[in-house]
């Protein structure tokens, strides 16, 4: 009898050593999964837009966690305004949305509510990934067409949250391209982004060490060239916006980060 229960026991403790170390590693993978995440649910941020010292607006982006049709998502919204004489010239109120699976880091649905300068959108875009499809509802025209998307495809908010996900900022080396897939409004076209080197920026927050990507951009009414556009980002594992110009057609457009709170991560800053 005591054999036997010696026996069972011992099956039973085996059995349950197997089990508690099962959970530890899947805890484990689970917390490295989690710390290789560049942001996370309450990370916010505001950015200052302007001409030189003259103030154009304000943006903000916040992420949330929410449920869409089942799925657990990143919620991020996106918004942006002019103020004061810049308002009075030319008015824009611009509304971004993506819900951005958590798993996978593509988006399932985009938003775009744009009023700028009177022209305006109303644009929902849901993506159904098993008949690689976009699903686009107008609401301005009332209308709702479906167009083919491109594999691992990316809106235009959803990228830059991909991005900070999985850019291999160890070995990066300046000159490198990365290109992906995005739809935009109607279409599919690619996205590149060039790393140009690293600079430590002198900021209200500190002198922080970032690193400079140029995104090519649409040339011709707004912008000078494909290559006007500079985006600088924290050399840390947030790789959080720090400053981002626009080199337009009448002058030097900057959104310089003002505020932010719900970092992931710890902000790397240079002590004096």
């Amino acid at each position: 009898m005591e054999q036997i229960l010696c026996v069972s026991m011992y099956g039973f403790q085996s059995h349950s050593m197997k089990k508690v170390v099962f959970l530890i590693l899947i805890c484990f993978t689970s917390l490295l999964s989690a710390q290789k995440k560049a942001y996370g649910d309450g990370e916010w941020f505001k950015f200052r837009i302007h001409y030189g010292p003259i103030t154009a607006g304000y943006a903000t982006l916040k992420v949330e966690d929410v449920v869409l049709n089942n799925k657990a998502v990143f919620h991020v919204q996106g918004e942006g305004h002019t103020t004061g004489i810049t308002k009075l010239l030319f008015n824009v109120e611009d509304y971004y949305e993506s819900y951005i699976d958590k798993e996978l880091d593509i988006p399932h649905r985009f938003v775009r509510k744009i009023d700028e300068g009177g022209y305006t959108k109303d644009l929902v875009i849901d993506f159904d990934y098993d008949s690689q499809q976009a699903i686009i509802t107008d609401n301005k025209h009332n209308t709702v067409v479906k167009e083919p998307i491109l594999p691992d495809v990316q809106d235009m908010v959803s990228s830059f949250y991909y991005l900070r996900n999985h850019l291999d900022t160890e070995n990066i080396k300046q000159g490198d391209m990365i290109d992906m897939n995005m739809f935009f409004d109607r279409g599919n076209y690619k996205f590149r982004l060039k790393f140009l080197g690293r600079e430590t920026l002198k900021t209200t927050f500190g002198k922080v060490p970032t690193m400079i990507f140029r995104p090519y951009v649409e040339s011709g009414r707004v912008f000078e060239e494909e290559e006007s556009l500079t985006v600088w980002v924290t050399d840390d594992a947030n790789k959080m916006p720090i400053v981002i110009k626009a080199d337009l057609v009448v002058g030097s457009l900057k959104a310089t980060l003002t505020q932010f709170k719900g970092l992931t991560h710890q902000f790397k800053i240079i002590p004096q």
